[in-house]
């Protein structure tokens, strides 16, 4: 079985960003649109843990000067 590779937050803006093309075109009818947004949201949820996870670690980083994971 193969393992997931989770997306870095580089790869998941890139995704968003052609989301965001999709919508801005207005060549999507409603139920298009509404299947984009929804997709958009939940990379908008992804990219917002990837980072709160990362400033995790910077706060760590700064506080002991040594890296700890969380």
């Amino acid at each position: 079985m193969a393992v997931k590779k989770e997306r870095t937050i580089e790869e998941t803006f890139s995704d968003l960003e052609e989301i965001i093309r999709k919508l801005e075109g207005g060549e999507s009818s409603l139920e298009e649109a509404f299947q984009y947004y929804e997709a958009g949201m939940k990379l908008v949820k992804s990219c917002n843990e990837k980072i709160d996870k990362v400033e995790k670690k910077i706060i760590v980083i700064e506080e002991n000067g040594e890296n700890h994971e969380l």
